[in-house]
């Protein structure tokens, strides 16, 4: 049987052998308006035309008119007629020739005239698409923000950088603490390409967390030796703090900050400073990944293991990857930095691409907090006033001991009042009688109600005894500081977490309840702190549940004062809280790392999932020409959002020599199906960070 797409010229049908060897069709549809009169140079303009089809995913060529002549710069916006329709695009290119022998449609609009996609960026865009089993025009929506008309018309106020006076030289700053240190810092002064994976020291001073200054120290070098830096995070209080440092170090005006709470206008209006050399340092969030910096020296990633690190919109790249990716095809620097390690950071210093930048054990032992693990159960039983508040007595004494002397952390792994709820006589799971979604909880006088889809669960009844009591299955931050309030009635109680991050808090005694990656940063660091419920941290269904418990206790324990006492609710004996009480994130890593290689899961191989519904799975598994080290697992169902659609997900594996083959084997599959307009759509997804 012979497969059939509409053509782009003018909505006919072709074979689908056809179209893949036809090279660049682009014949204007509709009645004729007669032959523009070509430009006198380059008159062919290779298009990368916004469609997400990817069985089009290619350059299309189109005749660029006498009146465009100027306008059409390589890395414009312009709008084509594709497939009978007007669609946007970028022009990546202007050649001579092309290689259709029919005849060309003609670029019917140049929309802006400004070239915002750079060579670099393109080529970049394009690495990714490949390397991530994605199209191009995806990955260009992340790397080029929308147009704002508007603030392109604004006059240009300042001057590129390069016109600038030059930095001072200065001392090394944080890096005087690291072997190989100050000689990072010099290859960067040089202008050559030093890559490091940098483990941070623990500790805050009067000015908050040392790593955003030995960042900035970097970044500063890097412009002394002519070039730009970038510089990505994990969120906006990240931002924050390294943009401060940037200004201490830098000076005003030398960099940007790229964040999507600044709205359309001037986040467009600080990425076109980045452009057009007005600024020679970006600083951001993932999407800053692809800020279109001149002349680029150094990429710096802080915290590469936190999730936000990975992009939710196809293809899913990760920022650590396509920063690995720029600085290698730009021969540019690359820091990986976090007070963790992940096994993908570990693998690249394995490898030899990346140097290790890690503070000797003398200097970690003077900078750590104090950990002390406890049981619950045991310290539970002595303490009846800990009993309440659901603290072991030793994190009691160590609570009160630290509002002596400031601030103190506790940190609770789930956000809400109760996230999860189960029957008070059997012990079983409470679910919706509706969908059998998890029951919750939003406050202490509030009816439970179901998570999947929002139904208060006013009689409810549990399936398994028919008893009609709840109890708190897991308790939150919310739950927690209002326990904590009771139990410490004369000290201030302050919540951080998703309905609202603190940034900061001052020096005065405070009882600070924070999730995951909310902590403010303390003046002074916390005088004390308690990781809170282990079990709910250890015990997920995840390959990277011990890298990412440890990442999260670091980074909170990072916010102690030197010497300060840290309590961990967890059991002393598991690997993953000896890490923590010797503070060497660097074994783990090599250990988990060599687990990995072991049993065959990433960053040792290179995995791939699909995901969709189980006949759609299992088709395209079956059309795809996987190579021949390949090896399928499941399919198996996956649990939904709401409950109520049927999933599949199967995993393919394959070494890191075959990766290539597997993206392209797996786009070509997606493209199959593209091209005769299969009704599912099957999820695909390289390295995700949430496979098992």
């Amino acid at each position: 049987m012979t497969h059939t797409i509409p053509s782009p010229d003018d909505g006919a049908l072709l074979p689908l052998d056809a179209v893949r060897e036809r090279p660049a069709p682009a014949r204007s549809a509709g009645p004729a308006r007669g032959v523009p009169e070509p430009a006198a140079e380059l008159p062919v303009a290779r298009v990368a035309v916004d469609t997400p089809l990817p069985h089009l995913d290619r350059p299309f060529d189109y005749l660029v008119p006498a009146t465009l002549d100027a306008a059409a710069v390589p890395g414009c916006r312009v709008r084509v007629r594709f497939a009978g329709k007007l669609a946007d695009g970028f022009l990546l290119e202007r050649v001579e020739t092309s290689e259709h022998p029919g005849k060309l449609a003609r670029l019917e609009r140049v929309v802006s005239a400004e070239p915002v996609l750079t060579p670099e960026i393109a080529a970049l865009a394009r690495a990714v698409a490949d390397r991530y089993a994605g199209t191009l025009a995806d990955v260009l929506r992340l790397a080029v923000p929308p147009r704002h008309a508007r603030v392109e018309a604004e006059p240009r106020t300042r001057e590129p950088q390069e016109a600038q006076e030059p930095l001072e030289v200065a001392g090394p700053g944080p890096w005087a603490d690291y072997p190989g240190g100050e000689a990072f810092l010099a290859e960067l002064a040089a202008g050559r390409a030093p890559r490091a994976v940098w483990t941070a020291l623990p500790g805050t001073g009067p000015r908050g967390p040392e790593w955003p200054e030995a960042v900035a120290v970097a970044v500063r070098e890097t412009l002394r030796g002519g070039r730009g830096a970038l510089v990505v995070v994990p969120d906006g209080k990240d931002v924050a703090l390294a943009g401060a440092a940037l200004e201490a170090v830098l000076g005003p005006g030398r960099h940007v900050a790229l964040t999507a709470d600044l709205g359309p206008a001037e986040r467009y209006r600080r990425w076109l400073r980045v452009l057009r050399g007005e600024a020679r340092v970006a600083l951001g969030t993932r999407g800053t990944a692809f800020a279109p910096v001149r002349d680029l020296g150094l990429a710096v990633v802080w915290d590469d293991g936190d999730d936000l690190h990975a992009e939710r919109l196809a293809p899913y790249p990760h920022t650590r990857e396509v920063l690995a990716l720029r600085a290698h095809r730009g021969r540019a620097g690359l820091l990986v930095g976090g007070h963790a390690r992940t096994a993908e950071a570990t693998r690249l210093v394995a490898t030899g691409w990346a140097a290790a930048l890690v503070a000797p054990r003398e200097a970690v032992r003077a900078r750590a907090p104090r950990v002390r693990p406890a049981g619950d159960d045991a310290e539970l039983a002595r303490d009846e006033a800990a009993r309440a508040a659901r603290l072991p007595s030793l994190a009691w004494r160590t609570l009160r001991a630290g509002l002596e002397h400031g601030p103190v952390l506790v940190q609770v792994p789930r956000r809400g009042y109760l996230p999860a709820l189960s029957c008070q006589d059997c012990r079983a799971a409470a679910r919706c009688g509706h969908c059998a979604g998890p029951l919750a909880l939003r406050g202490g006088h509030a009816a439970p109600y179901c998570r999947w889809c929002g139904r208060i669960a006013g009689e409810w009844r549990c399936a398994a005894c028919g008893g009609t009591r709840v109890r708190a299955r897991v308790v939150g931050a919310r739950r927690t500081a209002e326990e904590l309030g009771r139990a410490f009635p004369s000290v201030p109680v302050r919540t951080s977490g998703r309905d609202g991050v603190l940034a900061a808090v001052g020096p005065g005694r405070a009882l600070v309840v924070a999730t995951p990656g909310a902590e403010p940063v303390p003046e002074g660091g916390y005088a004390a702190a308690v990781l809170l419920d282990g079990w709910a941290l250890l015990g997920r269904p995840d390959l990277r549940v011990a890298e990412e418990t440890l990442r999260r206790w670091l980074n909170a324990a990072a916010l102690l004062r030197p010497g300060a006492e840290l309590v961990v609710l967890a059991d002393s004996s598991l690997a993953v809280v000896q890490a923590l009480l010797r503070w060497d994130p660097v074994t783990h890593a090599e250990r988990e790392l060599a687990d990995r290689t072991e049993l065959g899961f990433p960053p040792a191989v290179r995995m791939a999932t699909l995901t969709g519904s189980p006949a759609a799975v299992r088709e395209m598994l079956g059309e795809t020409a996987l190579p021949e080290s390949a090896r399928v697992l499941g399919p198996v169902p996956v649990e939904t959002p709401r409950g109520d659609q049927v999933r599949e997900r199967a995993i393919v594996r394959v070494p890191w020599g075959a990766a290539p083959v597997l993206a392209s084997a797996l786009k070509g599959a997606a493209g199959v199906r593209s091209a005769r307009k299969a009704p599912e759509v099957v999820r695909v997804c390289i390295d995700p960070m949430d496979a098992i």
